[in-house]
């Protein structure tokens, strides 16, 4: 697991901009600014979208503080285009198919779903500062309330 102060491990995926172009994406571009990357398991599940649309709807919160929003899942990016198309998402989705980013993360391994013990992306949100250090780190987040806690965290 990541904490707060550990460099942000790099990484190169493919995926698509605010306005809905595929390209590839790497944390070195974001060098300079503050992101926000969060990890989650699936586009157009329940939860996924709740919080996907949370991000959305403080997207001009959240660039106003000087954060980008970067959305991870394994879902292929033709998933991601649908799932903005679907919901109006603004912000950066990107594919891990071979989940190796969301691994490195920390963001991948054992977590229990409904009692049983089961491999998969663990639901996660990191701040990463202008440097490419780790300033916050959530791990099994819950969907519903965590932008607002994000929010909360980095008003300060």
């Amino acid at each position: 697991m990541l904490k707060e102060g550990d460099k942000a491990p790099e990484f190169c995926l493919k995926g698509i901009d605010q306005e809905g172009q595929e390209k590839e994406f790497c944390l070195k571009d974001f060098i300079g600014s503050k992101v926000i990357l969060y990890f989650y398991p699936k586009d157009n599940t329940p939860g996924c979208t709740t919080e996907a649309c949370d991000f959305r709807d403080n997207l001009n919160l959240l660039s106003g503080m000087g954060y980008t929003v970067i959305g991870v899942s394994p879902d292929s990016v033709n998933s991601h285009k649908k799932f903005r198309e679907k919901y109006g998402l603004n912000f950066i989705l990107l594919s891990d198919p071979d989940k190796k980013v969301a691994e490195s993360y920390g963001a991948y391994g054992e977590k229990k779903m409904y009692g049983r013990i089961t491999k998969g992306i663990i639901r996660s949100t990191f701040v990463i500062d202008e440097e490419g250090k780790i300033a916050k780190a959530w791990y099994n987040v819950k969907a519903k309330g965590h932008v607002e806690k994000v929010l909360k965290e980095l008003k300060g």
